[in-house]
């Protein structure tokens, strides 16, 4: 077996979109970029992002996207609107956004340390 070379994108995502960002940031995370990508091996990168107080949002997602939670519970059911979350913590956003477009695998969790939000 060979060792896994990880390198660092270090990337600007200021007036750039969310979505197009995260799908970026989940390629290089995987390592699909790399000629010896395979699924079944977590071969990816660390990506360093700045300038996430900037990102921009297209439509009227901060408006009307919700973020949901449940506990499992009966009445559980916990709601966010995606501004107040972006005044809160902008970041929480593009992290949401990159986790969803990762597999849901085993090392979808080491792949997401890799990701550094500055």
């Amino acid at each position: 077996m060979t060792k896994i070379e990880r390198k660092l994108h270090k990337i600007d995502v200021s007036n750039k979109s969310v979505g197009r960002v995260a799908s970026e940031i989940a390629i290089l995370l995987r390592g699909k970029n790399k000629p010896e990508f395979m699924p079944h091996l977590d071969c990816g990168d660390i990506v360093e992002v700045k300038g996430v107080e900037k990102l921009k949002f297209t439509g009227k997602k901060l408006e009307q996207k919700k973020y949901f939670h449940y506990s499992g519970y009966p009445g559980g059911l916990k709601t966010t609107k995606m501004s107040d979350l972006f005044k809160n913590n902008p970041a929480e956003i593009l992290r949401r956004a990159v986790r969803e477009m990762l597999p849901p695998v085993k090392f979808r969790k080491n792949m997401m340390k890799r990701l550094i939000i500055r």
